[in-house]
């Protein structure tokens, strides 16, 4: 029986290559095409299904559910996906992929906190590979997962994870998530050859494995991340043009997005704006076009998201640029849970929670967590100009996305699916 590992390697490009000589003997590497918006979550869709967006209905890290009037992110549910994905009928482990809750694999690995009615949270993962992780190798470090302390050590402990799973179980499809390349290149403009050798360490310990138990592997890539300077507050410019409505109370100003005439669902370099009725659109189009640092206000279906989940309207940031969820005039007006690490509240990704204001600050609030007083983690600045990385868009080959395997890799991730299943057929 034919087996085979995919080591998602978020961040790797053709220009980094260079510096990570085990994911680069894997086999031969060609720089691919990801859909738009390039980002996780529409990557992941797209390669588990070989559909486009407008297909697979994945059309964001999150978007506005008409149903239910909210903005949501980064939800799991493999439900949302709509199509067959390639691990279907095939006895697979997923060890951080995205949309794995309810996914049907054989054995998986993902995030998943504990709630407290009181708000509490606890971290930790639901664990369904039958091999205890976190008695083997140890507790999941959540907070290098996200957040200020992200870093190196969630990309070793899902390698070391994923390489214990194979090892014991075997599975016949592997599908490992190695999200380290994805801090440090927001946080900093430029791309430290030394975080490239750390995750490239990490997947040495899965290719071993995947050697030992006679897997073949695969390397891929969502996408490149690339130098911005220029943060652009799309919902305010919405706000200033009577377009978009918010509620004032006791915890800062909240968007209500059924009672606003056009929004945006800031993901990266892309947004969906969504507009009520359907006579505003060109004046909505216009307004936004006319803002410096975006490059083109679009129908969806000129860059195939035409679905039901997609925004009436599509804006995508120069390359320099990069879009925020604020909505808000005045710091002091913000939200309380803007200065927070609070991904599931945000209507739209907010890339300043790999930043902290101050350590001082962290360490008073850890101080009233332990003695049992009632605190919030805000630590989290309002500065977008401190964000130095971003993606979504589709940039040159070099700093691009990438695929590496044996034969000839295809071009496009929509080509993907039909790739791995003739590698799962021992073609």
């Amino acid at each position: 029986m034919p087996r085979v590992c995919v080591i998602n390697v978020v961040g790797l490009t053709p220009k980094l290559l260079q510096y990570a000589p085990n994911l680069a003997a894997v086999g031969n590497s060609v720089a691919w095409k990801s859909p738009l918006p390039a980002v996780t979550s529409t990557s992941q869709a797209t390669l588990l299904t070989g559909l486009a967006p407008r297909d697979h209905g994945i059309v964001a890290n999150g978007w506005y559910y008409r149903d239910t009037q909210e903005i949501r992110f980064w939800q799991q549910a493999n439900s949302l996906i709509q199509g067959k994905k390639f691990y279907d009928n095939v006895e697979t482990a997923k060890m951080f992929w995205w949309f794995n809750q309810g996914s049907g694999v054989r054995y998986s690995c993902t995030p998943k906190p504990h709630y407290g009615c009181d708000g509490s949270k606890v971290f930790d993962v639901l664990d369904f590979t039958e091999c205890d992780l976190t008695t083997s190798i140890g507790p999941f470090p959540f907070f290098s997962f996200w957040g200020p302390h992200a870093g190196l050590p969630s990309t070793q402990w899902i390698a070391e994870a994923t390489a214990l799973v194979m090892r014991r179980k075997k599975p016949q499809l592997t599908l490992a998530y190695l999200p380290h390349l994805d801090y440090d290149f927001q946080r900093f403009t430029s791309h430290d050859p030394e975080r490239v050798k750390e995750v490239d360490n990490c997947a040495a310990q899965i290719i071993q494995a995947a050697e030992e138990i006679g897997a073949q592997v695969v390397v891929v890539s969502e996408y490149g991340l690339v130098p911005v300077d220029q943060p652009i507050h799309l919902n305010r410019v919405l706000r200033n043009s009577g377009l978009l409505n918010i509620r004032s109370g006791p915890f800062g100003e909240m968007l209500i997005p059924a009672e606003s005439k056009a929004f945006a669902v800031a993901d990266h370099q892309l947004a969906h704006i969504y507009v009520a009725n359907q006579a505003d659109i060109p004046f909505v189009q216009n307004t936004l076009d006319a803002v410096p640092g975006v490059a083109a206000v679009v129908a969806p279906g000129e860059l195939e998201l035409d679905h039901p989940r997609s925004g009436e309207l599509i804006a995508l940031a120069e390359p320099n640029a990069w879009f925020t969820y604020y909505y808000w005039l005045k710091d002091r007006q913000a939200p309380d849970f803007a200065a927070t690490v609070d991904i599931h509240r945000k209507p739209g990704y907010d890339p300043c929670e790999l930043f902290m204001t101050s350590k001082i600050r962290a360490i008073r609030k850890l101080i009233r967590k332990k003695i049992g007083m009632r605190y919030a983690m805000d630590v989290i600045p309002l500065d977008a100009s401190l964000v130095k990385g971003s993606h979504g868009l589709n940039p040159n080959a070099d700093d691009g996305p990438l695929v590496i395997g044996p034969g000839d890799p295809p071009e496009k991730m929509t080509q993907f699916k039909s790739y791995l299943a003739r590698l799962l057929a021992g073609a």
